[in-house]
This record gives structure tokens, sequence and C-alpha cells, in this order.
């Protein structure tokens, strides 16, 4: 996917890019392919394949869900800013939290964050288990986002104690989305959760399937979840 079919593939679904948020994205291949040097951040850099594989199919999110206002989101698990960093350059009014358990890369995306001249964005090293017990960060946002970070029943564990009553946990998932589903209903609904919707799609040019499941939180998460880190995946609720 080059720039322009990324411009005109977006405004087709009323995203409307520019200049200046198209820089941004160049801005950030390059920082990414730079650090990707260092450190391993991502296994895709050519040009084409980070527009299509991290840029679209972060944004692709946005067909389904609006967002448009000034969301307060935390996106747990987003390695070296996927989805949250392409979701804010196309939406700035979003206030964009992330956490994730890898110094180096927080350390990634504090620089990233400079070099693009993002506002409301914040990055937090911890895991999620722990950062779901915080009482400064427990239910305390209006949407959850996680893109490839574990399947739905330890996915749910990690993601839906962060959400407030009443908001959104988006899970972007690929092609074993409704098995994932299927094994992880019983974790939604006792974590709070109501799964609402499930789309289905094919990413363009390469027409692998994505998934992307909106959980809606019902009621407060029992105080026993997240457990300790580790226990969600050793042990997922079944």
């Amino acid at each position: 996917m080059n720039t322009e079919q990324f411009t005109k593939m977006l405004a087709e679904k009323g995203i409307s890019l520019s200049p200046e948020q198209l820089d941004q994205y160049e801005l950030y291949f390059q920082t990414l392919v730079e650090w990707n040097e260092k450190m391993n951040l991502t296994a895709i850099t050519d040009r084409e394949g980070v527009y299509l594989k991290h840029f679209y199919d972060s944004i692709s999110a946005a067909f389904y869900y609006d967002f448009s206002k000034p969301y307060r989101i935390c996106d747990v698990g987003a390695g070296a800013g996927f989805p949250s960093i392409p979701l804010k350059i196309a939406f700035p009014n979003l206030h964009i939290t992330i956490v994730d358990s890898l110094n180096k890369r927080i350390h990634f995306l504090e620089h990233l964050a400079k070099e693009l001249k993002l506002d409301h964005v914040r990055f937090i090293h911890d895991r999620a288990e722990t950062f779901g017990q915080n009482k400064d960060h427990r239910e305390a946002y209006e949407v959850v986002m996680a893109r490839a970070v574990a399947r739905l029943s330890v996915l749910s564990e990690l993601c839906l104690p962060l959400v407030e009553v009443g908001g959104t946990f988006i899970a972007m998932k690929g092609a074993s989305a409704n098995d994932e589903l299927e094994a992880g209903k019983k974790a939604v609904s006792v974590l709070g959760g109501k799964v609402e919707q499930s789309h289905s799609f094919l990413l363009p040019f390469e027409e692998s399937e994505r998934n992307l499941l909106i959980i809606k939180k019902e009621k407060n998460t029992p105080k026993k979840y997240p457990r300790k880190p580790g226990t969600p995946n050793k042990t997922p609720i079944e």
C-alpha cells in the first residue's frame, strides 16, 4: 500500500488526512525503521507493509467505531504504538495512554511522540495485571483497546478492569476471532462485559481476515481481577 492508496482508501471511509498528518505518518515510518535496527519493534519494515499492516490496519477500528470525540483511551500492550498512535494522528483530539511491559518500547514511544509533536499522550511501563489493580487507572477509561496481544479469554482480564462502566473494550483480532469469542464469552461476562458487535473484513491487497470485537462494560469488574502477573495466561477464566 503506497501513500496515495493509503490516503484514498481512508478518504473512501470518510477519514480525510491533511498534508501535516501524512507527514506524521511518514516520520512515524522512518522513526520505526531507524529504531528497529537497534531493537526489535516489528518484523515489517518495508514502507508498503508498514502503511498497510500497521497504519491502515490500526485505523480500521475507526470504520466501526466513532473516534471523533475526545475519548480517554488506554492501549494495552501497544508495542511500537499500534493501534493507538496511528489513530491519534488521524484523530488528534484523542487522549491516549499506552501501557507496555517492556521499558525499551516505552523509550521508543516517548521519542516518537516528541518527534511527531503529539499532545495528550502518556506511556506507562507496567504489566497490565498490576496496572489494572492501580486505583488511578482501574475503570478510568472510556475506551480500552488491544491488537494482537493475547487470546480473548486472557485479553479480557487485562483490559476490561480498565474500562469504566458504560465504556467500551475494542479487541482487534485476526482470523481466529470466532473461536476465541466462543472460548472467551465466560471471561467477558465474569469481568463485567457483554459483546455488543463483531465486525469482519479483509485487509486490502493481501486479503487477510480481520475481526473487530466491540464489548460494552455493563457492570464493575470484581475486585480480584486482574489476578497476579502471568496468572491470566496460565489459567484463563473459562
